[in-house]
């Protein structure tokens, strides 16, 4: 039997990494409750490798309520102590707030445009980004620049860039892993 070939950051011996990879990675779900997921996700990996994140996923599910907005928003510092205090998360005090304060401003998104996806779609013209070897674009640029005015943490234009990627609207397999040009498209 012929071995799939993945991309090369896939570590094949992590097999967490390797079904994000092969179900999740570059796929498109516009979801707020994705997209909200990934933003916070990815935030955490600021300074750190996106397999430590992936790793801990589900961790970071229960600590955080499945990623309930509703109640992030409402998180107090009785909350926060505890979230410093699971030692199966990241436990970075900076990243904990703001994810709190983001999850205030990614709501105040979804007012306002009606959907994250609506929002994201003024930079990226509703259409898929394909590219292969890159960090950053303009479009991962102007997101993040808005995003910060709008006085999120954390949503550099790598993180963004890395964000755009998980949720489908940069689409980056290699050349000659088996999704290259996207078997789901």
């Amino acid at each position: 039997m012929m071995r799939k070939i993945r991309c090369k950051w896939c570590n094949l011996k992590n097999e967490v990494y390797v079904k994000y990879h092969d179900e999740e990675w570059c796929r498109p779900n516009f979801s707020d409750a994705y997209l909200f997921e990934m933003l916070i996700l990815e935030s955490f990996q600021a300074g750190l490798s996106w397999e430590c994140v992936l790793n801990k996923r589900e961790y970071f599910r229960r600590a955080f309520d499945n990623f309930d907005i509703e109640k992030i928003i409402k998180y107090d510092n009785a909350k926060i102590e505890m979230l410093l205090s699971d030692e199966k998360i990241i436990r970075n005090k900076l990243k904990i707030n703001a994810t709190i304060s983001n999850a205030k401003i990614f709501k105040s998104i979804v007012l306002e445009f009606s959907s994250f996806y609506e929002y994201l779609k003024q930079f990226a013209k509703d259409e898929i980004i394909y590219e292969i070897g890159k960090a950053t674009n303009e479009v991962s640029d102007a997101i993040s620049n808005d995003l910060k005015k709008r006085g999120m943490k954390f949503v550099g234009s790598t993180i963004i860039y890395s964000f755009l990627q998980a949720v489908g609207i940069i689409y980056s397999h290699e050349n000659d892993c088996f999704l290259y040009k996207g078997e789901y498209l």
